[in-house]
């Protein structure tokens, strides 16, 4: 079977636990045509580049998936047709990255040390 990483933006005005909800249509319908999901990864509400049919945010999900070339299609095909889908788009891999995404890594990440400040609470001018 072939490896892939797939990146679904689903419209602003669903709920986290919708676009969740559509992560698990997408894992049952790839798991009936004999695939599998390696990694399932929703980042959350975020801003769009441009608007996308009158959209300025949308739910980013990022799949990693080992399933035949026509589960894949099959997925694609019930995107396309689904409405709270705004883009998604599938990409072939030689090796699936199972770890933390640099999305969800930068926001887990809380190693940054705080500035320095004076006695007053602000932060001195350089």
């Amino acid at each position: 079977m072939a490896l892939y990483e797939h990146v679904v933006i689903a419209r602003q005005d669903i709920s986290p636990q919708q676009a969740e909800a559509l992560n698990e249509q997408l894992k049952t319908l790839l798991e009936e045509n004999g695939g599998h999901i390696a990694k399932i990864e929703y980042w959350g509400l975020r801003n769009l580049t441009y608007r996308i049919k009158k959209n300025r945010k949308g739910h980013y999900s990022l799949l990693a998936i080992d399933a035949p070339a026509p589960a894949v299609k099959e997925m694609e095909r019930q995107l396309l047709i689904n409405e709270d889908v705004l883009r998604f788009m599938t990409i072939r891999v030689e090796e699936l990255d199972l770890e933390l995404s640099p999305v969800l890594a930068r926001r887990d990440r809380g190693d940054r040390p705080e500035r320095p400040r004076d006695d007053f609470g602000a932060q001195p001018q350089a």
